[in-house]
């Protein structure tokens, strides 16, 4: 079953005055908001949830004899059972555990005081500078894929980083997975959507790392979500099957618009998201003891006047704050936020939310966070200029949370203070010069010359100076190398689950 990580591998290279890592191992303390009082009383209310209301497991009989089996009350569909038992049940999920990449040196530990950082999931459209909104392809999806492969801020590459809309839809998830098994050599995430999609996942995972090494160890993980308010379809319970039956990871989150999807209030809404998170990590422990779970939260506000949900807006903000502490008294990993925001283009309002929303869930200590980076439209477009710019601010976060307040005696700095006069400056003073490439975190998309400079740069804004890092990037991709074997084995597979699999375009 999943093993305890054992620490972080060695940096891969130089950015921005930080030394990126494969993830992030955070030393900043957690930003705990709730008095003792409040975590207690919110936890009465999963528990009342758990043991009074119930929730839906529908569609799925196997699902439904796994917890009669387990002794829970069943009604109809409907499942409810002791606090006690669901909490020991979860208890069985380890609270860290590793991912392995294709690269070991790429391998994240997921859990604990860990953070890991990955692109926008799901988006059905793209956008960029010149080629402006349009449906995603295969095409594009390339692109993302090595672009979130090749930015060291990135630690994992997800899945669909945009849907490839000219692939239909039945066979869009082998030439997904294949692209990021190959393009790529980071851990990325597995398909969910109908269970033969979700062990095609696992089979390629298996031709990539081995019978051994799938085993042993956690290679692959799929990211579900619940249908809110308190039903869980079969698409979850059959992924669960599937990917925690071989010992691979889960990633189960309720999404819930609160008003919508869950009480209005926050606090409601809460204890929702952890209620239904927290059953169906029951139900993964049932299917294989010691499966990687991760807890997922991915509560946002709406308008209740229009319906549309809104992000960074304080109701979420505190969202994730709350169920940080929540989770980690669970002892569950926890996945939530990202870089959200609804507007439409990399404009101020993206800028604004998308921060509050990311720094949030930093200081709240989500251990994995889908949608770090190129979020944009309220989850519908991937913006190849936000992924970019949302992924030169995850180094800021990378280096507070990764050094956080430095004091050591070189900090304190006290021949430099013999060295300078009273009155004088310490540009070039001996401690200055020791430390000036990594005193400070340097942006590499932030223009901070003079304005003269900048006009005769072109007086280019960000958006603009996003667009040519992308295409620069991609001018200087090449592709981890792969043992041409196991290549040729994921292609023969892919074409032969083509094969096998008629062409359906929903």
């Amino acid at each position: 079953m999943a093993r305890r990580a054992r620490g972080r591998r060695g940096a891969l290279e130089t950015h921005g005055s930080v030394a990126p890592s494969p993830y992030i191992c955070r030393r900043l303390p957690f930003f705990d908001v709730l008095d003792e009082e409040t975590v207690d009383k919110l936890e009465r209310q999963v528990d009342w949830i758990f043991e009074n209301v119930g929730i839906d497991f529908r569609d799925d009989p196997e699902a439904l004899r796994i917890w009669k089996k387990a002794g829970a009350e069943i009604d109809d569909c409907r499942v409810r059972a002791d606090a006690s038992g669901i909490r020991a049940l979860c208890g069985k999920a380890p609270c860290e555990f590793q991912q392995m990449a294709r690269n070991p040196e790429r391998s994240v530990t997921i859990g604990g005081n860990n953070q890991v950082f990955a692109p926008i999931y799901g988006a059905p459209f793209v956008r960029d500078l010149q080629g402006g909104r349009r449906y995603g392809d295969m095409g594009s999806f390339e692109k993302l894929v090595k672009l979130a492969f090749m930015h060291p801020h990135l630690h994992h590459t997800g899945l669909v980083i945009c849907e490839p809309c000219d692939v239909p839809v039945s066979h869009r998830h082998l030439d997904m997975l294949y692209t990021h098994m190959t393009a790529s050599d980071k851990p990325h995430l597995g398909a969910i959507t109908e269970m033969s999609r979700a062990q095609d996942s696992v089979d390629m995972a298996e031709i990539l790392h081995g019978r051994d090494l799938l085993d042993e160890q956690c290679v692959i993980m799929g990211n579900v979500n619940t249908n809110s308010p308190l039903l869980v379809d079969k698409v979850v319970t059959e992924a669960i099957r599937v990917y925690c039956g071989r010992g691979q990871g889960i990633i189960v989150v309720p999404f819930i618009l609160s008003g919508a999807m869950g009480p209005v209030s926050t606090a409601a809404s809460v204890a929702q998201a952890m209620a239904e998170a927290m059953m169906v990590c029951a139900f993964s422990q049932l299917v294989r003891p010691g499966a990687p779970f991760v807890l997922g939260n991915f509560l946002s506000s709406m308008s209740l006047k229009s319906g549309a949900p809104t992000f960074g807006m304080p109701e979420p903000v505190i969202s994730n704050y709350a169920i940080g502490q929540l989770a980690r008294r669970a002892g569950l990993p926890l996945r939530c936020g990202g870089s959200l925001t609804a507007s439409k283009i990399e404009d101020a309002q993206a800028a604004y939310e998308s921060a509050d929303a990311m720094h949030s869930t930093m200081l709240a200590g989500a251990n994995f966070v889908l949608h770090a980076a190129g979020w944009m439209e309220g989850g519908l477009c991937t913006g190849f200029e936000k992924l970019i710019m949302d992924a030169d601010r995850l180094g800021s976060y990378q280096k507070i949370l990764d050094h956080g307040f430095i004091a050591d005696d070189e900090a304190m700095a006290r021949d430099a203070y013999e060295e300078v006069d009273p009155g004088g400056h310490f540009l070039g003073c001996a401690h200055t010069m020791r430390n000036y490439t990594t005193a400070f975190y340097e942006p590499e998309l932030s223009d901070s010359e003079n304005v003269e400079s900048w006009e005769e740069g072109g007086a280019k804004d960000m958006r603009a100076r996003a667009y040519e890092k992308w295409n620069a990037m991609l001018a200087q991709y090449e592709a981890p190398p792969i043992d041409v074997a196991v290549d040729e084995a994921l292609k023969d597979y892919v074409a032969r689950r083509k094969r096998e699999i008629p062409e359906a375009w929903y």
